[in-house]
């Protein structure tokens, strides 16, 4: 069971002192510090919980730290602790609450001797819980508990800790609307419970601070200013009050949300947020001076002041509806005013209503009243706006019908507000869960519907809420270790306990002391606290130069580069069964690179790794380290991309051309080979500014400058190769760089030989041989003879030189870099006219004569499409048996491109293999299908087109769907399955080119479908992450499958099993029949492109963007991964499994095929793992290209892929060259 505490946090000075400018040190009492996250529980080695956000400690102490002569004092009440809650907000959406008392304690010792701070002086200190829950009233209560038995004089039974300890493990959430919880506090006994969730959301604050600082009329404004989404700044000088507003204000606006930055307490020095340019709900202290800021269109409500600005007009809200919202407030809030006039006997009972909310003090009741209020106000503003639905992929809602309709029943214009409101995200999102995901039918998003429907009936409002009749249960939690601590033992303390640390946390602190010490004694002896000494600091902090600051900025730099280079140096010593990527020091790490405005956490990092590797680290990394140090360089680039930060993009691109993990085939793979995605590498500005990098780092400046610049521009060249660049793009930027470099026509020919030359020899190197092929099956002997090349594979000799040359090139020995950089520039300057280079190895030109020995290819190119493959299809035989057996078709691949055109290929003939090119489509084509004698596509268009195979004449337009077609289906008896982003699935009949019927309609786009022509059962599924299932023979829906969080990519249904594929980066089992989940595999570390099901094993395979190919199979008690393949390093495209074969295709256009074993040797069995059976036949070499599509053709081992140039690769998997 979930617990309700997720961690209990104490934030405050720690033995690295900072200002908030980040300048270290101590500087005096007048200065303001930067917190640290001083202790916690549970304890940050432990693996089960997540870390608490990295920016808590400047969240809760939003002014930063201040040191005092004097600690708590009775008499001066600006020294009384103080209370608050805060609201995070994560990437996700989803909200952490925080309850914080921060108040004086004393500064440790140890720090104060570090740092010369004054005896007995005092700090701010923050204790803090943390919780998913609103549950905001227990987090303070128990907060409130644990400080006061802190500091109570009577003791607590056992220590602080163990108290704090047993109540974030054991307290569970309670379930909503069924359970109440009870635990103690030492002799303080708590509860907490939920509401049903069929009811209004857990608002566990009172909405009374809300209309005390606001009266009706900026109530009502700021309300108006929510639902348009402007840019809303709330002041006050009190933390609590920017908290409980923003929450009760976005309860308010229930059911919508908020969609944008939602900040409630903004910290002291991230003032500079409000000027930005899109909707944001922020909080700051009124002490904080935003005189600097522009402020245009910002609404600023003062909370102290009851006053809202703003430079923008905001529309208001339309008649009748503004009067009936603020009559109904005012009845709330002023009950005695409202009813001064009416009569005691009243006989519509209106006075006996007011008299009671007159009389009793705000509480929750008068909570629920005025939230009902609101929605009332929203049941008759969207009177009828469910008839106003449009299930289409271009619009959600008919925003213009319904105003038309509003205008003719209030006789007035259309209103700006509500025209501005139905544009808004909030009501968007409300559409998209409530009727995207089904979920109206079941959960509190239908209690808008569930009221316009009361109102129409005449019922009371408070009917459509659920009835609190049923007592819950209670659930007591008791600490039985209370009392046993010892006989009568108490403990108190005078200030807040620090948990007991590790020793490898007390050597650190230590360490940071001693450091923090040395420095003062080195600045001088001093006294930092001394007047005189804080005006120097004061004065020379306010005067620094432009050169002084960034010598202040390189200083803060090496520091977050300490705290880098120990998280580094732990991510590397995670054991063999610990997740990189869910461990506290990649969430570390990469918060820090995402947090950093600066870029100072990114271009940390990376220098980090760069002084590794000078440290004579060998960069290996295994498979799960590479997967997380890929991502954070990923991640590092693109910030540095954005904030033009061209010296962290540069150091990136090094570091990862010398990280590197090995294969299950013992072959280095390097990460720059996984960073191709970046725009950054297709902007020919980034390559001139490294060119011109290394032209200054030269250190042959007595050279030729022709020279100098070809063996630069070779450097170059070398990392676009490691990178994967297409020659054609490469070249083009290598030759603008030399043309501006004016190295003459000679150097330009050896320029495009040298490049050629180096993409030729990084597919030697990472091509797959043969001896790969054999290590994945050990004991068996390779398909492939010892002798044999793959197309494109250089010469043994020249392999040898491409794999030691570009090894050479990434290797940490200074020596063999050297000598290979040697050769390359003897090479670079006399035009390679010798025999032989130093090691004796052939030259360029004995390789590219080697090569043309070739006569015939496993791999053959098919051009034809001057557009990047979208569709690819193959005819299998299954298509097209009929009486006379296997027709000559089978065997056939039918394309789709951007072209618009559709190509049949037969590989059977060779060179000539272009059968027919279809025309129709006026945009995209994006799927294709086929069957005996016909062809049907879908397209971009919206239309779906239908052609005769053999005449190919076109046959039929199909026409019906408003958005682009994503699938098609051959079905037998001439019919056609269709989906599109429309999200219908109509089915079509050939013969009289009309939609039979829509069989289907989902929520958002289809991206995939699945039907059994056997049982009439339908499958499929988009981009509102449900899978659906009909029987279109019984015409209804069967299920409706949730679980899955983001989009479902893949589906596969046999028999009664349906397996989807998601972005979530999981793939699911479910049963067609139950509509059941049987099972989640989640061990992708990406989104699943595809998934497969293995009848012979009836286990399942998947593929995913990580380039990992995973093989699932069925055990007592669930389903176990039982192999995963890693000889792909793109994401996997495409899955086709046979009985005995098995077929894949890669985003990086390389290819394998699987086999079993035992059914090659003769019926051998294994008594293991069916699944694991499988092992690589072989797969051909790579090439540079970006492939949109795959396609395999199992019965005679042919996959063919389609690339982004428009180029069909096909491989013959039985022809050995």
């Amino acid at each position: 069971m979930a617990q309700i505490f997720e961690y209990f946090v104490v934030c405050g000075i720690g033995p690295e002192i900072r200002t908030l400018d980040n300048i270290k040190g101590f500087h005096g009492t007048e200065v303001m510090y930067l917190p640290s996250l001083l202790d916690q529980y549970p304890p940050p080695n432990h693996t089960l919980y997540p870390p608490p956000p990295p920016q808590l400690p400047t969240v809760v102490l939003p002014a930063g730290v201040e040191f005092y002569s004097s600690g708590f004092d009775s008499n001066d009440p600006s020294t009384f602790p103080r209370t608050y809650p805060i609201v995070l907000t994560e990437g996700d959406g989803s909200k952490i609450y925080v309850s914080c008392i921060a108040f004086r304690d004393p500064v440790n010792e140890d720090i104060a001797e570090a740092y010369h701070i004054q005896a007995n002086s005092f700090a701010d200190k923050c204790i803090c819980l943390v919780s998913r829950s609103p549950s905001f009233r227990v987090l303070r209560s128990a907060l409130e508990e644990l400080f006061t038995l802190c500091f109570s004089p009577n003791g607590s039974s056992k220590p602080l800790w163990d108290v704090i300890a047993h109540m974030v493990s054991n307290v569970p959430l309670p379930t909503p609307g069924r359970d109440r919880v009870l635990f103690a506090i030492d002799n303080c006994l708590l509860s907490v419970e939920a509401p049903p969730k069929d009811g209004l959301p857990h608002a566990d604050i009172s909405f009374q601070p809300l209309v005390q600082c606001l009266d009706v009329d900026n109530l009502i404004k700021l309300f108006s200013a929510v639902l348009l989404e402007r840019r809303i700044l709330l002041r006050s000088n009190k933390y609590s009050l920017l908290t409980l507003v923003s929450e009760a204000i976005c309860h308010l606006i229930y059911p919508f949300r908020w969609q944008h930055v939602y900040i409630p307490l903004l910290f002291f020095s991230g003032v500079d947020y409000i000027d930005a340019p899109t909707p944001y709900m922020m909080g700051l202290h009124s002490g904080v001076d935003t005189s600097g800021l522009a402020m245009d269109g910002v609404v600023v409500v003062d909370l102290e002041y009851n006053r809202i600005t703003t430079t923008e007009d905001i529309p208001p809200i339309p008649e009748p509806e503004l009067s009936s919202l603020r009559g109904e407030i005012m009845k709330l809030l002023y009950p005695n005013v409202v009813g001064i006039d009416q009569m005691k006997a009243d006989f519509c009972n209106l006075s006996e209503q007011l008299t009671i909310w007159g009389n009793k003090p705000w509480g929750e009741d008068h909570d629920l009243q005025l939230r009902l209020i609101f929605l009332k106000f929203f049941a008759s503003l969207l009177s009828g706006y469910r008839n106003f639905i449009e299930n289409s992929a271009n619009n959600a809602f008919n925003t213009q019908a319904f105003l038309k309709k509003r205008s003719r029943s209030t006789n007035q214009p259309p209103e700006p507000m509500i025209a501005q409101f139905l544009d808004s995200h909030g009501f968007l999102d409300y559409l998209e869960r409530g009727l995207g995901s089904g979920e109206n039918n079941n959960n509190n998003n239908n209690l808008l519907d569930k009221l316009q429907d009361a109102i129409g009936r005449g019922q009371n409002p408070t009917s459509i809420l659920p009835s609190s009749l049923v007592e819950p249960e209670i659930i007591t939690i008791s600490d039985p270790d209370v009392g046993i601590s010892g006989s009568g033992a108490k403990y108190t303390y005078d200030r807040f306990p620090s948990n007991i640390r590790t020793e490898e946390q007390e050597e650190k602190r230590r360490q940071i002391l001693a450091a923090a010490s040395g420095a003062f004694d080195i600045s001088g002896k001093h006294t930092p606290s001394s007047p005189s000494m804080i005006v120097g600091k004061d004065s020379k902090a306010g005067s620094l130069s432009p050169m002084e600051r960034a010598a202040e900025r390189e200083r803060m730099v090496l520091d977050i580069k300490v705290k880098l280079q120990g998280l580094w140096l732990r991510l590397l010593k995670l054991g063999a069964t610990e997740d990189p990527l869910a461990s506290f020091e990649y969430g570390t790490i990469l918060a820090l690179i995402e947090s950093d405005a600066e870029g100072i956490g990114g271009s940390g990092f990376v220098e980090c790794i760069r002084e590794h590797i000078h440290s004579g680290w060998n960069c290996q990394l295994t498979e799960e380290q590479f997967i997380a140090v890929k991502e954070l360089l990923k991640t590092a680039i693109s910030r540095a991309t954005s904030r033009n930060d061209v010296m962290t993009i540069r150091d990136a691109l090094e570091v990862s051309a010398e990280m590197y993990k090995k294969d299950a085939n013992n072959v280095s793979d390097y990460i720059q080979r996984h960073l191709i995605s970046l725009s950054i590498w297709e902007e020919l500005r980034f390559w001139e500014g490294y060119f011109e990098y290394l032209m200054e780092q030269s250190s042959n400046k007595s050279a030729n400058y022709a020279s100098i610049v070809a063996v630069q521009l070779i450097m170059v060249a070398s990392h676009m190769a490691g990178l994967g660049l297409p020659d054609t793009d490469a070249w083009y930027m290598i030759e603008t760089i030399a043309e501006k470099n004016n190295i003459g026509y000679k150097q330009f020919i050896k320029l495009r030989g040298f490049l050629s030359h180096i993409q030729q020899l990084r597919v030697g190197y990472w091509g797959i041989t043969s001896i790969k092929a054999q290590s994945m099956s050990p004991g068996l002997p390779s398909p492939r003879s010892k002798d044999a090349t793959d197309e494109y594979q250089q010469p043994a000799e020249a392999s040898g030189v491409g794999r030691n040359w570009v090894q050479s090139m990434f290797s940490r020995d200074t020596a063999t870099r050297t000598n290979s950089f040697s050769r390359v520039r003897k090479w670079a300057s006399d035009g390679g006219s010798s025999a032989t280079n130093e090691n004796g190895t052939p030259r360029k030109q004995d390789v590219s004569a080697a090569g043309q020995k070739k006569i015939q290819t496993n791999v053959r190119i098919l051009r034809g499409h001057s557009g990047a493959i979208t569709a690819l299809h193959c005819v299998t035989r299954r298509e097209v048996w009929d009486l006379v057996g296997d027709r000559e078709d089978a065997g056939f691949f039918i394309s789709g491109s951007t072209d618009c055109c559709v190509k049949i290929w037969d590989p059977s003939l060779r060179g000539s293999e272009l059968r027919a090119t279809l025309k129709g489509h006026t945009r995209t084509v994006r799927a294709i299908s086929s069957d005996r004698g016909k062809v049907v596509s879908g397209s971009d268009d919206q239309s779906v087109l239908v052609w005769d195979k053999q005449t190919t004449q076109l046959l039929e337009e199909l026409k019906g769907h408003d958005g682009q077609v994503s699938c098609v289906r051959m079905l037998s008896g001439e019919r056609v399955l269709t989906a599109a982003h429309d999200g219908t699935v109509k089915m079509w009949d050939v013969r009289t080119d009309m939609c039979v019927a829509t069989v289907g309609r989902c929520s958002s786009a289809v991206l995939c479908m699945e039907y059994d022509d056997s049982t009439g059962i339908l499958a499929a599924a988009g981009r509102d992450a449900v899978a659906n299932i009909w029987d279109i023979r019984a015409g209804r829906q069967m299920h409706k499958l949730l679980g899955h969080t983001k989009w479902i990519r893949s589906i596969r249904m046999v028999e009664d099993t349906l397996i989807t594929g998601s972005d979530d980066w999981t793939a699911r089992t479910w049963s067609v029949s139950r509509g059941t989940c049987d099972a989640v595999l989640a061990c992708h570390a990406g989104p699943i492109l595809c998934v497969e099901y293995s009848p012979l094993d009836k286990g399942i395979i998947t593929g995913s963007t990580d380039g990992l190919l995973r093989f699932w199979e069925n055990e007592e008690g669930g389903i176990r991964c039982m192999k995963n393949v890693t000889i792909h390093n793109a994401a996997i495209l495409s899955i086709s499994a046979g009985e005995h074969w098995l077929g894949i295709g890669a985003a990086d256009n390389s290819m394998s095929l699987f086999q079993r074993p035992q059914e090659r040797l003769g019926g051998f069995s294994s008594t293991g793992s069916k699944m694991a059976g499988w092992q690589l036949y072989r797969t051909p070499p790579r090439t540079v290209a970006v492939v949109r599509c795959v396609a395999s053709d199992l019965e005679r081992k042919r996959i063919c892929s389609g690339g982004r140039n428009g180029l069909l690769r096909l491989w013959e998997a039985t022809i050995n060259i």
